[in-house]
């Protein structure tokens, strides 16, 4: 390992040592190669009362979740992550990339939740990454009110034995409580609960003339 990843690692051990875990906090892991749009982020997440951890490379994430290849401590194994939230476009290793190593080689962070960010609206991308496993795609920038809607699904999906149910899961239910979506734009489910347009289709003046008959 390199001088830098040492230092990472050591930080980040000192970050655990010193942070009480909290029951009920959650700890979201966010990556972008953006200084800028770090600090959006991190703000935001705060703001909305999480643990949030910045990192700046898909690679960094990885080291933060023990699965950069090489030999990780027993406190990384015990990493607690609620969500990870993670540019697409990045130099090195995109979060496409990052995506699919979390989902096809860790069967120990494969259930969390992952959350692609763009700032471009590319269909084929979008469609991509949800089918790789993402539970869903932002664009940018990101707004509060995204935030807020993400962690409210993450919480709702908490069951009393600490296991989460994945956020397809409850979007994909048969029923069609209002619930708000992830993302308004790019949400899977977006038109699950939609009316049948023919409920609300105007009669046509033909049907109308021909009740006024029968009358």
């Amino acid at each position: 390992m390199d001088a830098a990843g040492e230092i990472f690692r050591s930080n980040l051990t000192e970050l655990m040592e010193e942070s009480p875990s909290g029951a009920g906090e959650l700890h979201v892991l966010a990556v972008d190669d953006s200084l800028v749009d770090r600090k959006v982020i991190e703000r935001l997440l705060k703001i909305s009362s999480c643990k949030v951890t910045v990192v700046e490379s898909a690679r960094r994430a990885l080291q933060f979740l023990g699965l950069d290849g090489e030999n990780s401590d027993v406190a990384f194994d015990a990493v607690k992550v609620n969500l990870i939230m993670t540019d697409y476009s990045m130099p090195g290793m995109t979060g496409y990339e990052l995506l699919k190593k979390i989902k096809q080689e860790s069967s120990v962070f494969r259930e969390i939740p992952v959350v692609i960010m763009s700032s471009e609206n590319v269909l084929t991308r979008i469609d991509r990454c949800l089918e790789e496993g993402a539970e869903d795609f932002l664009l940018k920038p990101v707004k509060l009110s995204d935030v807020r809607r993400l962690k409210d699904f993450i919480m709702r999906g908490e069951v009393k034995d600490g296991e989460k149910c994945s956020l397809k899961r409850m979007r994909s239910s048969d029923d069609c409580s209002p619930c708000p979506s992830l993302s308004t734009t790019f949400s899977p489910m977006r038109h699950s609960c939609d009316p049948p347009s023919s409920v609300f289709s105007p009669l046509s003046p033909s049907t109308l003339s021909s009740k006024k008959s029968r009358l």
